[in-house]
């Protein structure tokens, strides 16, 4: 019977990997570097997990028959590609199972940010009760105002979706084009990269983290923003150069920020963010919801399948692919 190792892990649930197991697969639950993961790399043919640094040429040389890494999450940035390469094994990502939570959560960002949220609960908790005193603080409304959005895969496309309900005009930046019709149907238009920033009231970022994508917002592209802008990051926080968002967030260069990534995570206790009053933020928290534990898994397995069968496998990262 084919064996496949899910790698345990705090943001999985094993219960439900057990649930929906399927028959054929004989499944070995181990936390990596555990000599029962060890042991149950020589016979393995499919993991299923996370991206890990540890997954290098010795990884790979001694999981000898390894056909397919198959990631629970989006993003593949903690992979070693090359490594794989060499190996000839493909890397899948989930194949968009967290698309709807990471979307939903890029706009729940926005709306708190644009409401000041959580200035408005510290004030109530706190007894200072403030009512509907409009000059102590300006509110916006999401309807009426433009999103741009960098990066327009799964997750952008679901954000495009959810903002346009909201009555929002969508434009959007991603190396790959939509064509015509496509972008018709979504409701979106393409802009050039700095256009985006440009003349976007609020910018969320759905890109993978790679060479070209780390630090593609940094100082000069916080300038170009607008000084009543906000900026939405739940892909990865090395995509921000994260002091200059805190100069930009301390100076007044844009109006405010939801993040649920960091540059470092989980972020040091003295980070300056945490002082701002006009930053909202979550642990990168986007993803993980009870939907898609069951999601991720069944597209897991599903890739797996796919595999033992002799098939190519959906989902396989663009640099192996």
């Amino acid at each position: 019977m084919p064996k496949i190792i899910i790698a345990d892990n705090p943001l999985n649930d094993a219960a439900v990997a057990r649930e929906i197991l399927p028959a054929e697969l004989d499944a070995v639950v181990a936390r990596p570097g555990t000599p029962e993961f060890q042991a149950a790399l020589a016979d393995a043919v499919c993991l299923v997990g996370f991206g890990e640094p540890f997954m290098d040429d010795s990884f790979y040389r001694a999981a000898p028959h390894l056909k397919l890494v198959q990631l629970l999450s989006a993003g593949y940035d903690r992979c070693d590609i090359e490594a794989a390469r060499r190996a000839g094994v493909p890397i899948c990502n989930n194949g968009g199972a967290n698309a709807t939570a990471v979307a939903e959560h890029a706009i729940l960002l926005m709306l708190a940010a644009c409401r000041r949220l959580v200035w408005q609960h510290g004030n109530v908790a706190s007894a200072r009760w403030r009512g509907n005193a409009v000059s102590d603080v300006r509110l916006f409304e999401l309807k009426g105002r433009t999103l741009g959005i960098i990066g327009l895969g799964r997750i952008g496309k679901k954000t495009a979706r959810l903002a346009r309900a909201f009555g929002m005009t969508v434009q959007y930046y991603d190396v790959i084009r939509l064509g015509e019709d496509q972008a018709d149907d979504l409701g979106v238009t393409f802009a050039l990269f700095e256009e985006v920033l440009r003349t976007s009231d609020i910018v969320s970022l759905h890109v993978p983290l790679t060479m070209n994508t780390r630090h593609m917002i940094g100082a000069a592209q916080l300038r170009l923003m607008k000084p009543g802008a906000y900026l939405v990051n739940t892909c990865r926080g090395p995509v921000v150069d994260e002091a200059a968002l805190i100069e930009a967030l301390s100076n007044g260069t844009i109006a405010g920020a939801g993040l649920d990534v960091f540059e470092q995570e989980p972020p040091p206790p003295d980070n300056p963010l945490f002082a701002l009053p006009n930053v909202v933020l979550s642990a990168h928290f986007a993803g993980p919801t009870q939907e898609n534990q069951y999601t991720r898994f069944r597209n897991a397995f599903d890739n797996c399948q796919r595999v033992l069968r002799g098939e190519t496998p959906l989902w396989v990262v663009p640099e192996l692919s």
